[in-house]
């Protein structure tokens, strides 16, 4: 078949790979509805993450299993299916205490910007839905499998609570998902930190109730403004640089929380800062699986539609341009169809 493969920084092709086969006996195989590109994808493309030789891309994935193994014992094939980008067996004491993004057996997905994919430990990492969606619930479907997730997972991280205040450092996909989840968790005011109009637009859609384009010290200064100068007691980072993690610890009141979910790149603490703000920070890979359920059940209820931060939709075989309009922030998500 016919892949995405990234050969270097900027290099990507969508070009002949082996067809994925069952490889281990708890190995799915499904059938892609529709894959996408995520912003951590674009470190690798900038050349800010390195790797070694050509890497099959994509770990965002929903579709139809078409084939299981022996072992697999809850997820047949016909079925549509979700699944993290951190795959676990869910019965692991780490997965039982609800990370399963630290699973004892967690592997990572790869290979999902394709038609078909294998996804290992598939009776703990695949949710299935009841019936087969409609076409216009794919793209919501897609959304849960990671940056909602991940969004979900900053905004419980951080402790958002009915009533209370949240801000949300970053603009992009997962930035966006933290607003949404903040609104379904009841904060009673979201303050979005963006500069981008069309961003913002949309994270007051999704729930935001100020926007804040200042950024460093400035943007500290105007949350500060903004709340009596207390911060706010929930803040989600959804970037990973040093000054976007500063600016969460800026704004985040003594006793508050940060949930930190953006990939880290060049970012480091000083441990008196941290000991005199007293700030409880929780983060890291996301345990989508742990909020798979609820989030597909929202998605198909119709409360939520996290599909809407795809703002540019392409045939896969136009990845590579895919790739290029989100590097030139052209794009927030780019979704590829997998038609056939």
């Amino acid at each position: 078949m016919l892949a995405t493969v990234m050969h270097g920084p900027g290099d990507v092709r969508y070009e002949r790979v082996e067809d994925p086969k069952i490889l281990k006996p708890t190995d799915a195989i499904i059938k892609l509805s529709a894959t996408c590109i995520c912003g951590s994808d674009l470190w690798p493309y900038r050349g800010l993450s390195l790797r070694e030789g050509p890497a099959n891309m994509g770990h965002e994935y929903c579709g139809v299993v078409v084939e299981v193994g022996r072992e697999v014992r809850t997820i047949k094939p016909g079925q549509f299916v979700v699944g993290s980008f951190c795959l676990s067996d869910n019965t692991c004491p780490h997965c039982q205490f609800g990370f399963q993004s630290s699973c004892m057996q967690r592997e990572f997905m790869t290979g999902a910007q394709a038609p078909y994919a294998r996804v290992p430990l598939a009776d703990g990492t695949l949710v299935a839905t009841d019936e087969m969606p409609d076409a216009d619930m794919i793209p919501h479907m897609l959304a849960a499998s990671d940056v909602l997730g991940t969004g979900w997972y900053g905004a419980v991280a951080a402790n958002v609570r009915e009533g209370g205040t949240v801000v949300v450092v970053g603009d992009g996909a997962v930035g966006l998902m933290g607003v949404m989840a903040a609104q379904q968790l009841g904060a009673g005011r979201i303050i979005a930190m963006s500069r981008h109009a069309t961003r913002s637009t949309l994270a007051r859609e999704f729930g935001a109730t100020d926007i804040v384009a200042e950024r460093g010290e400035d943007g500290v200064a105007r949350v500060m403004d903004l709340t009596d100068g207390i911060g706010a007691e929930s803040v989600i980072e959804a970037v990973g640089m040093e000054q976007s993690m500063l600016q969460a610890m800026g704004v985040c009141r003594p006793g508050g929380a940060i949930g930190y979910v953006g990939v880290p790149h060049g970012v480091s603490f000083d441990g008196g800062q941290l000991f005199f703000k007293q700030q409880r920070m929780l983060g890291g890979p996301a345990p989508v699986r742990r909020f798979l359920p609820d989030l597909m059940d929202r998605v198909l209820k119709g409360r939520i539609q996290p599909g809407k931060v795809f703002d540019l939709v392409l045939p896969i075989a136009e990845v590579a341009e895919g790739y290029k309009a989100m590097d030139e922030r052209r794009a927030i998500k780019t979704m590829l169809r997998v038609d056939g």
